[in-house]
């Protein structure tokens, strides 16, 4: 039985308007490649648009001096302690030049510095001020509007309020299109050869969190249930500061991009006392982890009788509302004038480092599925991502997928089919009850205890539903989404990146860095497949 009312075709699906998806879209157009962009929401809706830092990239002729790619590779090594795949690190940023060349020839304006070239700044990790920007913190959003005009010619058509249900796949296994519902619930089959997974994250698994509602996990479930591998899911870097709007705060909080930082502002307790102060050789500009775990320890005590968040001192930062527009208009919104006094600010959920296992191409290990940019683990973030590595990976990744998309074509690799399918069956968690447990028991701080707690609330109030809804699709996504975050954390017996074990507070470095890898049994629950070796040292 089918229950598919309508069908479309294309040569490649993508699925997300973020900086991958569209990036992936446009290079596919310049290919000759018939392309169809799908999105569940609007068309701006994603994360890319609240990206604030920058780009992370060494520019030729715009550099600091002894700044080099090298460089770059070993800072995002050191963040990603020890579970970069030091090969996908190299190709990645090496790409980011021409990568950025070719977004500015699309149209995206980045700030320019005083004496000429681009403005620069430093972000936590790095060890040279590359990081280019715009609109002072408002990077996502000129990269979004530039993507969002290149593709307006009509030549990118965008189906937007069409959620990704499932992959359509050949009795081999291979993907040749993707199951879909419309804005009104009707479920349609998008027929293609190569379907491109560019759906962002999974923030909303926590109460708080600097994404969007739209980030889901849609596509690292829907890969999972084609057959695909995931890997490092149980790394998820909460962002040091967001700001703080009150105790029980929920959904997306206003970010206060670390950049911040990289102009001088420091973090202090309640008393005024330093937060970072020798807890590492960056102090302030430490990786994410390293000060987002700082954060939670410091809150543990209380300091001050301050016990759910900190501030962010940015009072010498001059110029303030003028370099940081962003942040100062939505702590205006809150009543504070960061000009005068510090800006109350906590960690909360931000960026997965894990995703679906694919190579630098986007290839997963399933014919005709790709993935790129969160959704994708391609090896350059490892146990912790190095700030503003993110949006540099959409553009490269993105890039290098539609042309492996293209190649692939050419060759004959990937296949074809008809339009029948059906509307999945999965299990579905009360959402409310899954944030709850997952923010209490595996965020920043896990345990054995905790995590077998996740478990068994999961157990209890998951049923299984038939994915005909955009509510179900994603809380069947969030549901197996915290299920392989809670199977992967709990095999590593160690704290690592942005995976803080309480009970294994020490780094496991004897039997050498493993990425865990997650797949779906026949019952469909997720179980750890054979663990990835990495043999990519840190110092």
């Amino acid at each position: 039985m089918t229950d598919v009312l309508w069908e479309a075709r294309a040569d490649l699906v993508v699925v997300g308007t973020g900086v991958a998806g569209l990036t992936a879209a446009l290079r596919a157009r310049e290919l000759g490649l018939r392309v169809l962009v799908v999105t569940k929401a609007s068309v701006g809706d994603g994360n890319t648009r609240w990206a604030q830092g920058g780009v992370a990239v060494v520019l030729p002729g715009e550099h600091d001096e002894g700044d080099s790619v090298d460089a770059h590779v070993r800072d995002t090594l050191v963040a990603g302690a020890g579970l970069c795949d030091e090969d996908a690190v190299r190709a990645i940023i090496a790409g980011g030049p021409a990568a950025v060349t070719r977004l500015r020839e699309r149209g995206a304006v980045f700030d320019a510095a005083p004496g000429g070239g681009l403005a620069r700044t430093r972000e936590g990790g790095h060890s040279a001020f590359r990081v280019v920007h715009a609109g002072g913190d408002a990077t996502g959003a000129e990269v979004e509007r530039a993507l969002l005009a290149a593709a307006s010619d009509g030549r990118v058509p965008v189906l937007e309020d069409h959620v990704a249900v499932d992959a359509v796949r050949t009795s081999l296994g291979q993907v040749c299109g993707l199951l879909v519902l419309d804005g009104n619930g009707a479920p349609g089959v998008l027929t293609a050869p190569a379907v491109l997974l560019a759906s962002g994250g999974l923030g909303q698994l926590y109460q708080a969190t600097s994404n969007p509602e739209v980030a889901t996990g849609d596509g690292l479930a829907l890969a999972l249930r084609a057959g695909a591998a995931a890997a490092d899911v149980e790394f998820v870097q909460f962002h040091p500061t967001v700001l703080y709007t009150g105790r029980g705060a929920r959904g997306r909080c206003p970010l206060v991009t670390e950049a911040v930082r990289g102009e001088g502002a420091v973090l202090v307790d309640a008393t005024g006392a330093r937060v970072m102060r020798g807890v590492h050789p960056l102090e302030d500009l430490a990786p994410r982890d390293v000060v987002a775990a700082a954060i939670t320890r410091h809150l543990a005590g209380g300091a001050g009788g301050v016990d759910d968040h900190v501030f962010l001192d940015a009072t010498g930062v001059p110029g303030f509302a003028e370099r940081f527009p962003t942040v100062h208009a939505a702590c205006a919104a809150a009543g504070v004038d960061p000009a005068r006094e510090p800006i109350p600010v906590a960690p909360a959920a931000h960026f997965a480092c894990g995703g679906v296992v694919s190579d630098v191409a986007g290839r997963t290990g399933v014919t005709g599925l790709y993935a790129a940019g969160e959704v994708a683990r391609t090896g350059l973030h490892g146990a912790n991502r190095l700030a503003s590595n993110s949006l540099l990976e959409g553009l490269v990744v993105g890039t290098r997928a539609a042309e492996a998309v293209a190649a692939d074509l050419a060759m004959g690799l990937l296949a074809r089919c008809s339009g029948d399918a059906e509307l999945p069956v999965a299990p579905v968690a009360d959402r409310d009850s899954l944030q709850r447990v997952m923010s209490r028991y595996a965020a920043i701080g896990r345990d054995a205890e905790g995590l077998a707690v996740v478990g068994s609330v999961l157990d209890l109030s998951a049923a299984d539903r038939v994915l005909s809804t955009r509510e179900l699709v994603e809380d069947a996504a969030l549901t197996v989404a915290a299920r392989a975050l809670i199977a992967a954390a709990a095999a590593r017996e160690e704290s690592r990146g942005c995976h803080v074990r309480t009970d294994f507070p020490a780094r496991d470095d004897a039997r050498g860095p493993r990425s865990r890898v997650v797949r779906l049994n026949p019952s469909g629950q997720p179980v750890l497949a054979d663990p990835v070796v990495t043999t990519v040292g840190v110092a």
